[in-house]
């Protein structure tokens, strides 16, 4: 059966995006005393909405961030990505090989979202079905966003199919009642990756953006 609609997470699947990010958090975390790794943020908060990772490392070191950090760190990202981001290799021409429709749901904020789509220069192709889970109660792991973007794009869940590259991510999507294709060619991942994936329960997975079409097909 063709996928009605493609759900694409955007960190790590469109953009390669998650290395320049954790390492922009983790500075300005550890500089607000919250001494962090970036390579804890890859393997611990990969897929989850900033402000819930803020929110536990505040706990963990009972430390209070300022009110205005998640801008700030924020903007401190945008200003990466202006100087260093990169599609994922093969994207556009296999986003235009796919059959039915697709759409990005992110845990990124909406601004950063989007510039990041811009700077890589692949926002058209997804314009104007772009969607954060700024707009829902609650971020993945639980599976809002995909909920929310099957019932406002017109399509049942079991006629959609996720990719994704974290477990959160998967997760959300299993959730959902969704088909889900991990993703694992971001230079985010580490050795291990893909059997992590396997174990959160993927129906496919692939290194590789432009072999989507074929593990589309095989689904």
């Amino acid at each position: 059966m063709i996928p009605e609609l493609i759900i694409f997470d955007c960190d790590g699947v469109l953009i390669d995006s998650e290395t320049v990010t954790c390492q922009v958090i983790a500075r300005e975390l550890t500089a607000q005393g919250l001494a962090i790794t970036a390579d804890e943020i890859h393997r611990r908060f990969t897929g989850i909405p900033t402000i819930d990772m803020f929110a536990e490392l505040e706990a963990r070191f009972d430390r209070k961030l300022p009110d205005d950090f998640s801008s700030y760190a924020e903007s401190c990202v945008v200003a990466e990505y202006r100087k260093s981001l990169n599609a994922i290799d093969g994207v556009a021409e296999t986003i235009a090989r796919l059959p039915g429709r697709k759409c990005v749901a992110s845990s990124s904020k909406p601004a950063k979202l989007c510039i990041g789509l811009i700077e890589t220069r692949l926002f058209e192709l997804f314009y104007p079905d772009i969607y954060s889970t700024s707009l829902v109660p609650r971020g993945k792991p639980a599976p809002d966003i995909f909920q929310y973007v099957a019932k406002r794009m017109g399509i049942a869940p079991e006629h959609c199919i996720v990719i994704e590259d974290s477990v959160a991510g998967v997760q959300g999507a299993r959730a959902a009642e969704m088909r889900v294709i991990g993703f694992a060619g971001g230079s985010h991942c580490w050795d291990g990756y893909e059997d992590e994936l396997r174990a959160a329960g993927v129906d496919g997975l692939t290194t590789r953006f432009t072999d989507l079409p074929c593990l589309i097909d095989e689904l």
